[in-house]
């Protein structure tokens, strides 16, 4: 405790003296894409502040402002959410200076470094999603910074979840004769557990993800719970790293219960007004582990009874001992794969990072039964995602999910690396000593440098202000994605690199599974068709073997917005071939370094060729970001 209160009272007075904007963050407990001291990375809105802080900032003052905090109820001793409350300190600080940004020998072979010549994929719709200026049926709401963009598609639904909000959107087709129109929403994502009690039910967090599983028909709301729950006799013990499988507790007994209909909010009263683009302040609901910090924390799913995803759902609550930040939920035939992380602090001096590689049961839960929850817990590793199936060809009876994760490691300062890390886990739905996981894996790809040395940077330049955007360029994105055509197994990935010309390439992949479970590279490329940004990208596969890649774009004179290319399965490798696609330009700079966190693909389930995307942007004047929510077509599908 004392050692927190050092550091936040710190970085409050480097704060009020123009040091640096920062947010809380204390340790062994931060969320990606924070403003705040993590690790040995040590960085504070970009700066490395162990090496630019003086250890002579009073100690009278320290004293000063900690106390005056603790008798203001400002903040309690454990952990908080950086997105689920107020900033602290005044984000017009001095920012930190422009990065360096190189790329290592070898890199530069697979960049492409002029754009696609064939037509551009097609735009088939566009529309605002939740963000600054949308309305909906419930009125207006202030979105927390960053976005946390989920976006799912069904047959006559779109459903999009932003932090810690949730709406729905018609989709033109069968029952609707347009696309976009608001029916639900904004309403907090906890809307879905309503009457199911528990965790679930009394606290709305972000960080929630939405999926479509095309298989069954269903919708799946994966929410994670980061305040602590009450202490518990049934709560789980303590996991540690090893191949050892570890069951999550029921949280509510005798769960999932009879399936609830997705709750009506009432609609909004014609002179609402908007609230606040700010969080709340410390001490609601959002906080993590105030009020039992003995107690477990929870995940919490629902799953639909059908595709129409204002009709019932069958909710579970499971107990975690371990924080489940950045849930990456994933569809395979035998599960709902789900990665979470402990934290990006180091967790010892042995262990660097502590990633959870967790599976539940999904045929059960698709029948409203019953159903458990497997973790395994992977030490000194990047932030896990595992592979989502596109389409409907499954992959063979049995075959354990792919899981990857970018190499290096950031917190022990390596940020380069020449292959990728794969697993493949395999779960026992009957005996959970049979779970296992193997790898990893080292696919060796050409060298790449994380962009402006991974999350939590200063990074992509905007217009008119010194603040730059975060780059989260550590990580593999969402969603890894899998395909199968034929005999032909396919899993695409993307992250954010250095590119040659000092900006931000998308580097993407695409491996190969043999009928021996072998996993190898296909082809690679890292698209920097200029010197500006490309990054925070999501790939799809169409059921044609085209690939797309949706992606920000931004650097300086541009303001940041979205964009997207592509390429037909028979073209070169390692060359998106389709000239770009502008989804939405920036108007505006945002005045806060976390960007988004992640945007996300989404295929549509009724012809297998459209892909859906989502990204933000700022608009003009607007302070806060909106969200662009789009549909594309590549030559070829379908026809």
């Amino acid at each position: 405790m004392s050692r927190l209160l050092a550091r936040f009272a710190t970085a409050v007075v480097l704060g009020v003296a123009g040091t640096a904007a920062v947010d809380v963050r204390p340790p062994l407990s931060r969320a990606p894409g924070t403003h705040v001291v993590t690790g040995n990375r040590g960085l504070t809105a970009g700066v490395a502040w162990r090496r630019h802080a003086s250890i002579l900032i009073g100690v009278v003052s320290v004293v000063a402002v900690c106390s005056w905090l603790a008798a203001q109820s400002v903040f309690t001793l454990t952990e908080i959410r950086a997105e689920h409350i107020a900033t602290f300190v005044p984000s017009q600080s001095p920012r930190a200076a422009a990065p360096t940004i190189a790329a290592p020998s070898g890199s530069a072979a697979v960049e492409q470094t002029t754009p696609g010549t064939k037509p551009a994929a097609t735009l088939v719709t566009s529309f605002d999603g939740l963000g600054a200026g949308f309305t909906g049926p419930q009125g207006m709401v202030g979105l927390r910074n960053p976005s946390d963009n989920s976006l799912a598609v069904g047959p006559n639904h779109i459903v999009q979840t932003v932090n810690s909000r949730m709406a729905i959107f018609t989709k033109q087709g069968k029952q609707f004769g347009t696309t976009g129109r608001a029916l639900y929403g904004p309403v907090p994502t906890n809307n879905v557990f309503k009457g199911f009690g528990g965790q679930c039910e009394a606290r709305n967090n972000g960080d929630a993800v939405v999926r479509y599983d095309q298989i069954a028909d269903r919708w799946l709301i994966v929410m994670p719970i980061f305040a602590r729950g009450p202490a518990r006799p049934d709560q789980p013990g303590l996991w540690k790293g090893g191949n050892a499988a570890y069951v999550s507790p029921p949280g509510r007994l005798g769960q999932p219960g009879p399936a609830a209909p997705l709750s009506q909010p009432s609609p909004a009263p014609a002179e609402a007004s908007p609230q606040s683009a700010q969080p709340p302040r410390a001490g609601g609901a959002a906080q993590r582990g105030e009020d039992a910090p003995q107690g477990p924390y929870s995940i919490c799913y629902a799953v639909s009874t059908g595709p129409d995803p204002f009709g019932a759902y069958y909710r579970y609550e499971f107990l975690r001992p371990l924080f489940p930040d950045y849930p990456r939920p994933a569809i395979w035939p035998d599960g709902y794969y789900v990665a979470t992380s402990t934290g990006d602090n180091r967790i010892s001096e042995k262990i660097a990072t502590e990633k959870h590689a967790c599976v539940v049961e999904r045929a059960k839960m698709l029948a409203g039964e019953p159903a458990s929850e497997q973790c395994l817990v992977i030490e000194n590793v990047n932030f896990l995602n595992n592979a989502d199936i596109d389409g409907k060809s499954l992959p063979p009876a049995g075959a354990p999910n792919v899981i990857m994760a970018a190499g290096g490691t950031q917190l022990e300062n390596v940020f380069e690396a020449d292959s990728v890390d794969v697993w493949q886990l395999h779960v026992d739905w009957k005996r959970s000593a049979n779970t296992h996981v193997t790898g990893p894996q080292k696919v060796r790809v050409a060298p790449y440098h994380y962009l402006c040395d991974g999350q939590l940077s200063n990074c992509v330049p905007q217009p008119g202000t010194d603040r730059r955007l975060d780059s989260q360029g550590d990580k593999i994105m969402a969603r890894p994605v899998y395909r199968r055509i034929g005999d032909q197994e396919s899993v695409v990935a993307v992250h954010s690199v250095n590119t040659a010309a000092g900006g931000g390439g998308v580097r993407w992949y695409e491996l190969r599974v043999d009928r021996q479970r072998n996993v190898t590279l296909h082809q690679q490329g890292t698209y920097a068709p200029d010197r500006f940004f490309r990054w925070m990208a999501s790939p799809a596969m169409d059921r044609a073997g085209n690939i797309a890649i949706g992606y920000s774009f931004g650097g300086a004179p541009n303001f940041a917005g979205q964009r997207f290319a592509g390429r037909l399965a028979g073209d070169p490798p390692g060359v998106l071939t389709l000239r770009e696609t502008v989804l939405v330009e920036g108007e505006s700079a945002q005045d806060a370094m976390r960007w988004e966190d992640y945007t996300q693909t989404a295929m549509d389930p009724n012809d297998d060729c459209t892909i859906w995307y989502v990204g933000d942007y700022l608009k003009k004047g607007v302070g806060t970001y909106s969200t662009k929510i789009g549909a594309f077509r590549l030559p070829g599908c379908g026809t």
